[in-house]
């Protein structure tokens, strides 16, 4: 599997959407001001989103895109499948490969890794849109405390990172476990 910025910015542009939204329409080029993302390529991405019906055009003065559905019944798999993202890592391994391959480490690669898609397919499928937005509260709050800490006048304090607390930790899932090298 390989995201693409075609994805991460129809996500972006989604949350964004999302988040701004409020059941008003709203207008590309804010989004495309507010995430930096040019505004052709968001009228593409959002062509494909409205064809995949997970937004809806509105048109005149005040016009703009607006959420098809409720935040909560859109998940982040069902927005890389309108743009048209392959998350399935092991698509590359059917075809010209399983035919000249007859080899136990075949057979158990292609397993772990259909079964790595399978893992990833649920976790996209189980995380929507709404769940990403309540969660940016808590992001949120967690980037004004780092900030303050930066800007706090004494050397003596010592931030310690651990992953609930770490902005660079998951913000919809704990973590999975440890990750052997």
């Amino acid at each position: 599997m390989r995201l693409t910025s075609k994805g991460r910015y129809a996500v972006r542009a989604m949350l964004d959407l999302t988040a701004y939204s409020n059941g008003n329409p709203v207008r590309l080029q804010e989004i495309s001001t507010r995430q930096s993302i040019s505004l052709h390529y968001l009228e593409q991405l959002f062509r494909k989103l409205r064809n995949g019906q997970v937004v809806k055009s509105v048109r005149g003065p005040g016009g703009g895109y607006v959420l098809a559905r409720s935040m909560d019944n859109i998940t982040v798999k069902d927005v890389l499948d309108c743009v048209g993202e392959n998350i399935n890592p092991a698509k590359d391994i059917v075809g010209t490969e399983a035919e000249t391959s007859s080899t136990k480490e075949y057979f158990l690669s292609r397993d772990y890794f259909q079964n790595l898609g399978l893992i990833m397919r649920e976790y996209l499928e189980t995380t929507s849109l709404g769940d990403m937005i309540r969660k940016a509260k808590d992001v949120q709050s967690q980037v004004e405390q780092a900030d303050s800490l930066a800007t706090a006048p004494t050397a003596e304090i010592t931030p310690t990172i651990d992953e609930t607390t770490s902005p660079f930790a998951s913000i919809i899932r704990a973590p999975l476990g440890e990750i052997n090298q």
